[in-house]
């Protein structure tokens, strides 16, 4: 596989997360991304592969995730795969909503949308799918 394609799975448990973290580690030091910039990769990272743990593997431990990594030019794209149902990811409470603020979750996709240069939803939400524009970054 080439340096600019990484492709990691693991179970359905929390702890794996610090596996993503490790890779976008080495993912924003490889490309010499802003530190500015990390964050927004970090957190969109993190909250994708919690999201496919707990909410698209119901914590399955025998249910996997996968994160794949790509570059291609200036675009750093990762996909996000579960072994769950799905869900219907067009009709999601508004987490700014007054009603909503206080509630202790349901930002994730928000922040996902909001931080990714492009965020986009496959195969009935099994599949994410972000892209960061390193340029821009």
């Amino acid at each position: 596989m080439p340096e600019n394609e990484k492709v990691i799975s693991f179970t359905s448990h929390t702890d794996n997360i610090s596996i993503v973290e490790k890779l976008v580690d080495e993912v924003c030091e490889t490309y010499k991304i802003k530190e500015d910039f990390y964050g927004n990769i970090l957190i969109s990272l993190t909250e994708a592969v919690n999201n496919a743990i707990v909410h698209g593997n119901k914590l399955d431990p025998t249910k996997h995730v996968s994160v794949s990594f790509s570059a291609d030019q200036s675009i750093l794209r990762f996909i996000i795969t579960d072994e769950g149902p799905g869900f219907d990811y067009d009709n999601l409470p508004d987490p700014t909503a007054p009603e909503n603020i206080e509630k202790p979750n349901g930002r994730g996709v928000f922040l996902m949308k909001n931080l990714a240069d492009n965020c986009a939803f496959k195969d009935d939400g099994r599949i994410v799918e972000m892209e960061f524009d390193a340029i821009a970054i």
